[in-house]
């Protein structure tokens, strides 16, 4: 490898030629994609969809929006681009705006290299230091985009206002010859988004009323959420028309690509192998997701983020582990009931529409998880007939066993604090629960699982009913269930009177 030159003379004597931002680029993105290389490692699900879009983009030199709601990955896609950059760029040292040697392009880089000719000293970038992104907030000013009028700088080395060396730039020209992404662009407020028009078209700028030309050579990109893009906030016309390319993004289209993400970006503890995250735990925190996602009660304008599986499934892990602790059991699964410890990393991220919010988030969530669970048991054990009874010899079917042994007055208590033999033990109580469970999975904590499953199955289909407690589960007969329910919400004779 040759050695880095120091001086401008050096860099020219080792034949270095200089390209745009956009032209390094597409550079870098041709040769990954003739080598058959990844363009965007960890970015799944969008091979077909968005990742093309983004390529095209690059390949067109377009400035480009991802436009898509929260938890859609957008925001990685976009700090990602730094993989598109050369290792290092040579820049003169002792300027603001990351300078190209050959073609400076502010006062004081072009003074630099006069003064000092091919002894300019040169200082060398690397990729992670060409890439900014400012979150847009009603608060985000010009100065801090653009720069502004510094008056310590024109105090200390006595300059004029006139004199342009008195301007202290803002984050989007330091980003010169890199790469600047806005975060939730709509949030923007609009004379700030203004004030980007010149820079996306002609590259250049003004500060309090300097009309200076810096031919700027960087690559805008954005994020954008639809309904920050309709409601809380707009992205001005002229903007929208000089955002050359708007790509939009989408959530998973599968289960298992969803589980895919999860296991990438969860980080659940697991204690050297004590903590155990079979795939069909996984599956059904996918389930929940996608369940939360297609709930009236949950407004969808506003999205439900990968965030909810990704928490979700390493506060299950830390609940195996709390389990883990408190009972000695090793290695220790997951139970259905642990999953309703999962209510924190989902209730923060879900918005509600008046329906929901009058249910509460917490009901809400609760439901979505019995939803999923119901699912998963469709998908894996035999239909029940709705139509039937709920309990005793109205009831038929391969979970007739089941029915009558609650419907002859037993309930079955579960909690996920109980020790691994004694949730074995209050499962296998009743009668024929343990034979249909046998058909999932090969270990008995499977199908303790999906002893449980079955009976959350049955309460799905109104076939048993189901009390929470705190960190306790009780299944019960249907049928009293509702007479004791309905004793409870009637009138007193005393009110009725």
């Amino acid at each position: 490898m040759t050695q880095r030159a120091n001086t401008f003379g050096e860099l020219k004597a080792q034949g270095y030629r200089p390209q745009t931002i956009r032209d390094e680029i597409r550079a870098n993105l041709r040769r990954k994609l003739s080598a058959g290389e990844t363009v965007f490692p960890g970015i799944f699900g969008y091979e077909r969809t968005v990742l093309p879009g983004v390529v095209n983009a690059l390949l067109a030199g377009h400035d480009f929006i991802l436009l898509g709601l929260r938890g859609q990955a957008k925001t990685r896609i976009l700090r990602s681009l730094t993989s598109l950059l050369d290792e290092v760029v040579p820049v003169l040292a002792g300027t603001d705006l990351n300078e190209d040697p050959f073609a400076p392009i502010s006062t004081v880089g072009r003074a630099l290299l006069e003064e000092h000719g091919d002894a300019a000293p040169i200082a060398w970038l690397p990729r992670a230091a060409r890439y900014n992104e400012k979150l847009a907030t009603p608060d985000v000013t010009i100065a801090d985009l653009l720069g502004d009028i510094d008056p310590i700088k024109a105090a200390t080395r006595k300059l004029t206002y006139a004199d342009p060396e008195v301007i202290h730039y803002g984050i989007v020209p330091r980003t010169n010859r890199g790469v600047f992404a806005i975060n939730e662009l709509p949030d923007l407020a609009p004379r700030i988004q203004v004030g980007l028009l010149n820079i996306l078209e002609e590259r250049d700028l003004q500060i309090r009323g300097f009309p200076i030309r810096l031919p700027l050579d960087i690559l805008l990109v954005f994020s954008a959420n639809p309904e920050d893009y309709t409601n809380r906030g707009t992205i001005i016309t002229p903007l929208k028309d000089r955002i050359a390319s708007q790509i939009l993004t989408h959530y998973p289209q599968d289960l298992e690509l969803a589980a895919q993400i999860t296991r990438q970006e969860a980080a659940p503890p697991t204690l050297n192998g004590t903590v155990k995250l079979p795939d069909w735990a996984i599956q059904l925190i996918e389930r929940i997701t996608a369940e939360a996602r297609n709930s009236d009660l949950v407004d969808q304008t506003s999205g439900v983020s990968a965030r909810v599986s990704i928490s979700a499934l390493e506060l299950l892990a830390a609940n195996l582990e709390r389990r883990h602790h408190l009972t000695g059991d090793a290695p220790v699964y997951p139970r259905l009931a642990d999953f309703h410890t999962l209510l924190p990393a989902i209730t923060g991220k879900l918005e509600m529409v008046y329906e929901g919010e009058q249910k509460g988030v917490e009901v809400v969530a609760r439901q979505i998880i019995g939803r999923a669970a119901g699912q998963m048991f469709e998908d894996n054990f035999p239909g029940i007939d709705r139509a039937l009874g709920s309990g005793g010899e109205d009831d038929s079917g391969p979970y007739s066993q089941i029915v009558a042994w609650f419907a002859a007055g037993n309930a079955l208590d579960l909690s996920d604090e109980m020790p691994f033999a004694a949730f074995q033990e209050a499962l296998s109580r009743v009668p024929g629960l343990f034979d249909l469970a046998a058909t999932f999975g090969e270990s008995e904590p499977e199908h303790a699982f999906a002893a449980e499953l079955i009976l959350e199955g049955l309460h799905q289909a109104v076939k048993l009913a189901r009390e929470d407690l705190d960190s306790h589960i009780t299944y019960k007969e249907m049928v009293k269930f509702q007479l004791l329910s309905s004793r409870r919400r009637s009138p007193s004779d005393d009110e009725a009177n």
